[in-house]
């Protein structure tokens, strides 16, 4: 079967107009959860209209037993907790890669609450077989550096269960952020909670019906951001997005002060406009609490030719695809060599090798929406990038390309 692939182009660098972003995906699917668990009569308003937040509705309105997320992480990793506490017999399983997405941390600490979680196929990965029953919360030690979704599904049910719920987090806490925007959401429904630390506990107690709106996506606006540090004039108005806000990425209007860029919040807009042509020697950022930026970051880097050193990449690795190995990969295509000096890391010196750079320059999706998205303003840089399945967007952001046409992009 013929592989998609969307053609793009820039006439002008000049990026102006208004963009309706998408609503944040870690918080409508955080919320769908917590909405349920709330026996809330209100319906959510705004909800992300992307794959990940569809999953998760589909499986909490569905009447069947058996659930495929497809390669929806968040949506398996809490359901699998959601699921260990409502009383039946539930299968889950997702698509191909997210059988290849381990789980077993998470699964080993429902079991150890009192749940019966069983794997279906390869020991510690989906797809899961799950009986649902009454749980019991004890002390749990969970490894910090693991993936923030496991720890996040773990405290969106500590409320229901007998005694509540103490985690311990061992070691380097990974995305710590995305922790704390669980239990900021929690406590907006009631819910009371204490993170000193690396010791979270939470009593059982009841979560609270309210009404409840989602705000626009930080993740998505970061390639806004990117396009604007790109371009040689830039205003840009990005609609529903807050400054501030519970997103630990809003951390990343800071960092782009660095490329010229300055935000202002204008009612429910955010206006980023370019003041100066000014960009860092170099860029040394540690993304622990935002791992979901880094393809925007190293992508801008190679296109402004800033040497960079990031660090707290731990989790790029157990995301849609393996994002360091992605990045190394399809970087070298515009001539520039990244490496990764340790785990975690991922470094260039700032040289561009002109005969390694690619005629054609194709970028494979690797089934991941934030690879298209980081590699689609290079457009800007290098006339004529093409995009291998596009269609991977609609994990977080249906209406990136069309965006993209509303300033002038060609997408062919």
């Amino acid at each position: 079967m013929e592989k998609e692939i969307y053609g793009l182009n820039k006439a002008d660098n000049i990026l102006k107009g208004t963009i309706e972003l998408p609503t944040s995906k870690s918080i409508s699917n955080r919320v769908l959860i917590i909405n349920s668990l709330a026996y809330s009569p209100y319906d959510i308003e705004n909800l992300s209209d992307c794959d990940d937040t569809r999953a998760m509705m589909k499986v909490l309105n569905s009447n069947t037993r058996t659930f495929d997320v497809g390669h929806a992480g968040t949506a398996m990793r809490f359901l699998t907790a959601f699921l260990s506490k409502i009383v039946g017999e539930w299968v889950i399983t997702g698509s191909e890669r997210m059988q290849q997405r381990p789980i077993g941390i998470l699964v080993d600490a429902l079991n150890k609450l009192g749940a019966k979680i069983e794997y279906e196929g390869k020991e510690g990965y989906p797809p899961l077989r799950i009986w649902g029953s009454h749980l019991k919360g004890p002390v749990l030690e969970l490894d910090g550096s693991v993936s923030s979704q496991f720890i996040s599904a773990l405290l969106m049910i500590a409320p229901t269960l007998e005694n509540g719920l103490s985690i311990r987090l061992k070691n380097k806490v990974m995305s710590r952020s995305y922790i704390e925007l669980t239990l900021k959401i929690m406590e907006q429904f009631g819910v009371r909670s204490l993170f000193m630390g690396n010791e979270i506990r939470i009593e059982e107690q009841q979560y609270k019906p309210v009404p409840f709106k989602v705000e626009a996506d930080w993740s998505a606006a970061s390639y806004w951001f990117q396009m604007a540090a790109m371009a040689e004039k830039a205003d840009i108005s990005l609609k529903g997005l807050r400054w501030k806000s519970v997103q630990g990425d809003s951390e990343l209007a800071k960092w782009f002060e660095e490329f010229g860029l300055k935000s202002k919040q204008e009612g429910d807009v955010l206006r980023v406009k370019k003041v100066s042509d000014k960009k860092p020697k170099r860029l040394t950022l540690n993304f622990t609490q935002t791992p979901d930026v880094a393809q925007t970051m190293a992508v801008l880097c190679v296109m402004k030719k800033v040497p960079f050193h990031f660090t707290g990449l731990e989790t790029l690795k157990i995301k849609e695809t393996n994002r360091i190995e992605a990045l190394i990969n399809e970087l070298a295509k515009f001539g520039a060599k990244l490496e990764e000096p340790k785990h975690g890391e991922l470094k260039w010196d700032g040289f561009v090798d002109p005969s390694l750079i690619n005629e054609e320059i194709v970028i494979p999706t690797y089934d991941d929406h934030r690879m298209a998205m980081a590699f689609a303003p290079a457009a800007m840089q290098y006339s004529g990038v093409k995009i291998e399945e596009p269609s991977v967007v609609t994990k977080s952001y249906p209406n990136f390309w069309e965006d993209l046409k509303k300033v002038d992009f060609s997408v062919e």
